[in-house]
């Protein structure tokens, strides 16, 4: 009887009712990285495994060699940033910012940076922009939740449709539609994102960004290649070097293919950066890898990945789908609330595209009344969101870890952002609708 009660729950009670566990734990001081994985035991035990499979399942996840990479890359972009926010850098990165745009320099610098970062699907790539962000508001009244909220957001808007995103792959592959319609479709959330940006990120900090530029130029010691060379490699890297590993090594993943070459620019700007330094009286490397920052990084980031790892194995999201797939729920709110679900308990946007958008695509086709194109904004703005708002999101825990700021702290700056996205989205979908696209 008490089998029978802990299994009968729906797979959608199941997963809102595990990721609300969470939250309450880490409400209640329990570290995330402890509370994810924790939460994860008990999906996968409420899928009807023993202890044995679970703790198996555990141990294959600990096994993929993209979890150690993974973590790897994250220790050595902390110590790239420590490296960035140091000494003469931080000046160079402020007189950057001011070449960038005269007075608006800063507001400029605080969009283009992680924007551009953005522009190379890097895994914790927020972390990547954080120092840079922190750099570009240095010395303004501007609190640690805002600069957090700020870096987040302006890291994820080409994410709709910028190409190199595994989830625009994905998404191109599922829905019937041409290259040129899906981006006619998806690139306006871009300067929807900017437009929300600037109504409740911005705006009301603007005066306290704007520079007083006297038209005399800065010299650095350092210089600006010392900043931009070392950025240039990695990204490079990243964008390059998947194919050539895929190539030498065809049976390894596409994730693992993006890590590794994320790992050589690493290194390499890290060589570098020691050579510069050797002779210096500047901050060693590594000085700070065993500190209680890059301590709780890690912890936080390897929970996140055993949860998104028990969250798979447990086919909880595919069974949620069916669900509504056979309820009398109507199709636009099941089009909008699965993307939403995966974006939100996954925390990444393949999350969402992958378990949600092929049971999108048979409801529109099995209809018959709904357009894909429609379908497609709807069904991605609303997984957009539940992505952003995801506390598991791996951007999302790094950079709050990085500002030492709270979830709610930076819900009142991403959530409005959010909604302007979502309302985006829906009158996108009802007009779409009515023309027929």
């Amino acid at each position: 009887m008490l089998t029978e009660l802990w299994l009968s729950p729906s797979p959608i009670t199941k997963i809102l009712l595990v990721f609300t566990a969470i939250l309450l734990l880490n409400r209640f001081r329990l570290p995330l990285g402890i509370a994810l994985i924790a939460g994860g035991v008990i999906i996968d035990l409420w899928t009807g495994k023993n202890w044995t499979v679970v703790l198996s399942d555990f141990g294959s996840g600990l096994g993929k060699p993209e979890f150690w990479l993974l973590i790897f890359n994250i220790v050595l972009i902390l110590e790239f940033g420590y490296f960035m926010t140091s000494g003469p850098n931080s000046k160079v990165i402020g007189s950057l910012a001011q070449r960038l745009g005269g007075r608006y320099g800063r507001i400029i610098s605080l969009v283009f940076l992680p924007a551009a970062i953005g522009m190379v699907p890097m895994p914790g790539g927020a972390l990547f922009s954080a120092p840079l962000v922190e750099e570009a508001a240095k010395g303004r009244a501007v609190s640690e939740e805002w600069k957090a909220s700020v870096n987040y957001w302006f890291r994820h808007i080409l994410e709709y449709w910028w190409p190199l995103y595994p989830v625009v792959i994905v998404t191109l592959s599922v829905f019937d539609l041409k290259t040129y319609q899906f981006f006619l479709l998806m690139a306006p959330f871009t300067l929807v994102s900017l437009f929300a940006g600037w109504l409740f990120l911005l705006r009301g900090n603007a005066h306290l960004l704007l520079d007083q530029v006297n038209g005399k130029k800065v010299k650095h010691s350092g210089g600006v290649v010392r900043v931009l060379l070392p950025i240039s490699i990695v990204v490079l890297c990243t964008l390059v070097l998947p194919g050539f590993i895929d190539s030498f090594v065809p049976d390894t993943s596409a994730t693992l293919d993006n890590l590794l070459g994320m790992l050589v620019g690493l290194v390499i700007s890290l060589v570098m950066i020691g050579v510069w330094i050797a002779n210096s009286s500047e901050r060693r490397l590594f000085a700070d890898l065993f500190s209680a920052k890059t301590a709780g990084v890690v912890v936080t980031l390897g929970g996140v990945l055993i949860f998104q790892f028990f969250l798979e194995s447990s086919g909880l999201l595919p069974a949620a789908g069916d669900q509504l797939a056979h309820s009398a729920v109507p199709p636009e709110l099941i089009i909008a609330f699965l993307p939403f679900l995966a974006g939100l308990v996954t925390g990444i946007a393949i999350g969402f595209a992958g378990p949600a958008f092929p049971l999108v695509v048979g409801i529109v086709d099995n209809l018959g009344t709904l357009s894909q194109g429609s379908a497609l904004v709807l069904a991605f703005s609303m997984g957009y969101v539940g992505m952003m708002l995801s506390p598991v999101h791996l951007c999302y825990v790094l950079t709050r870890r990085y500002f030492h700021v709270s979830l709610l702290a930076t819900y009142k700056y991403i959530v409005p952002c959010l909604v302007v996205v979502m309302i985006y989205g829906v009158g996108a979908y009802c007009f779409l609708n009515l023309v027929g696209w």
